[in-house]
């Protein structure tokens, strides 16, 4: 990539986390949690704004009519009217108007094109935003061009992705509503494998694991268009960037009309989805009023009016297809808690035969949260008839910051070659890292799903020395612990009564 400046030469850059740091300085004072929508809603329209203009003048090459809305819907680009251009914009990036140019930008292209329709952000305009520092945030995205690494979709989509990150970091446990670790999603899909179908997420936050389901396929040389997107999301800004990201991905998803509680107001009631994935809210609490203590959802028992997180479970069990597959994270204690009616529904949910795999996961995975987590996978249709694949990746990952744990994308494949080798009948059970059990195995440990209770503990390597010639150097060292303590005892007492106190 290149960036431009008509003030100063051409200068090469990285990606993603270039364009972060310029437009992290541009921020000031600002309140990450609001910038968030400035630099998002930008991205946005820059993307759109370029995709127009690259349509526009491939018509403008064939004498076509430039106007003409149906030559841009036909190759899902959205039409972007005259005083909506990015050259409008940028041109009037250093004015003091620049927040009512945006505004009046994202008002005029949500008119012409219903997919958009109150989604788009538009209070540019407010007192307390800076107009300089707009003004070259406006700067920052005209002079991205790119040069040999991609469509401009490619880097404004990784961009929008690695912002949300990177804005999840900054508001820390506030985040939770809209970001889900690249790679907790990314292990869920590449165990899930969502090719083609219905994919669903109860509680969609801003979309990351349509995101990273329609990567995987085309990852492996398939059509998104494979895909049928669903969803919904209570939150209502949140629910806006979730449709900004997929459609700055050219993805299509129904998320139902408006936001909604997915327990009060399920927006697909007759959704059966073949893949769902999701990183519900962690032990929500006071989700029942009383009012779905009736619910059919709850095939296995009422979920305690303290946690959601089996209320949860059984809403999305009700939306599986027949041969449809889960792959939701959850605190870790769904695995064990026998609080209220947890333990017996989740024993009845094993003797199913539905939970198909229990991941572990390692600490430090969230911005938002320290609660350990792990991933729950279930099946309708199982490929190993009553049995239960476990694993314990509690030490994998590595740290990337201070306080920020990541899976590898090493990590990740060998999680997915772990469930590959279960479904096929080949997996040979690893002390410490994974093991497969029987319904009859789990019900030994009273249906708790602790990975731990099954992989055993890792195999320690033989280092050759006898026993007895070990033990005899050991107690050695031991001894002479003990007298240097001794000495270093009597060093302090000799110190301490020289000053006049006795100990």
């Amino acid at each position: 990539m290149v960036i431009t400046n008509k003030n100063k030469n051409t200068v090469e850059i990285g990606f993603e986390q270039q364009i972060w740091a310029a437009a992290d300085i541009l921020r000031g004072n600002m309140d990450a949690a609001e910038y968030k929508h400035v630099v998002l809603g930008l991205i946005f329209l820059k993307y759109i704004s370029d995709q127009f203009e690259a349509r526009y003048q491939k018509l403008l090459a064939d004498d076509d009519d430039v106007e003409d809305k149906d030559a841009y819907a036909e190759v899902n680009v959205f039409f972007v009217p005259p005083l909506a251009r990015w050259s409008v914009i940028s041109e009037a990036a250093h004015k003091e108007e620049i927040g009512t140019v945006i505004d009046d930008a994202m008002r005029a292209i949500e008119k012409e094109n219903k997919r958009l329709k109150d989604i788009l952000p538009k209070n540019y305009a407010r007192a307390e935003l800076d107009k300089r520092r707009l003004g070259n945030v406006v700067d920052l995205f005209t002079n991205i061009k790119m040069v040999e690494h991609g469509t401009d979709k490619d880097i404004l989509g990784r961009t929008y992705e690695y912002c949300l990150s990177k804005f999840a970091e900054q508001e820390g446990k506030r985040a939770g509503e809209f970001y889900t670790p690249a790679c907790v999603v990314r292990t869920l899909v590449e165990v899930l494998q969502p090719f083609q179908g219905r994919v669903y997420d109860p509680c969609c936050g801003s979309g990351g694991m349509y995101v990273q389901s329609a990567q995987f396929v085309e990852s492996h040389s398939g059509n998104i268009n494979n895909l049928s997107i669903y969803g919904q999301d209570s939150n209502p800004t949140t629910r806006k960037m979730a449709l900004m990201n997929l459609a700055i991905r050219g993805i299509e998803a129904d998320l139902g009309g408006y936001n909604a509680d997915t327990f009060h107001n399920d927006l697909h009631k007759t959704l059966k989805a073949d893949f769902i994935l999701a990183n519900p809210p962690f032990n929500l609490s006071d989700w029942n009023d009383g009012s779905l203590n009736e619910d059919p959802r709850w095939k296995y028992g009422l979920p305690p009016k303290g946690n959601a997180n089996f209320a949860w479970l059984q809403h999305m069990i009700s939306h599986l297809a027949p041969n449809g597959k889960i792959g939701v994270v959850l605190a870790n204690g769904s695995l064990s808690s026998q609080s209220g009616s947890e333990g017996e529904i989740r024993k009845e949910m094993v003797e199913d035969d539905l939970v198909e795999g229990i991941i572990a996961m390692p600490t430090q995975l969230f911005y938002t949260t320290q609660i350990p987590v792990s991933l729950w996978f279930i099946s309708r249709n199982k490929t190993q008839k009553g049995k239960t694949l476990f694993i314990d990746a509690r030490k994998m990952g590595s740290m990337v910051s201070r306080k920020l744990r990541e899976l590898t994308m090493e990590d990740i494949a060998k999680i997915a070659d772990t469930f590959k080798e279960f479904h096929q009948g080949t997996l040979e059970d690893v002390p410490g890292f994974c093991a497969a059990a029987t319904i009859a195995d789990i019900a030994k440990q009273d249906y708790i799903l602790t990975p731990g209770r099954y992989v055993g503990i890792e195999k320690q390597e033989d280092d050759g020395e006898p026993f007895e010639q070990k033990m005899t150097r050991l107690t050695s060292e031991l001894s002479e612990m003990f007298e240097r303590s001794h000495e270093l005892e009597n060093e302090i007492r000799k110190r301490l009564g020289a000053i006049g106190y006795e100990v």
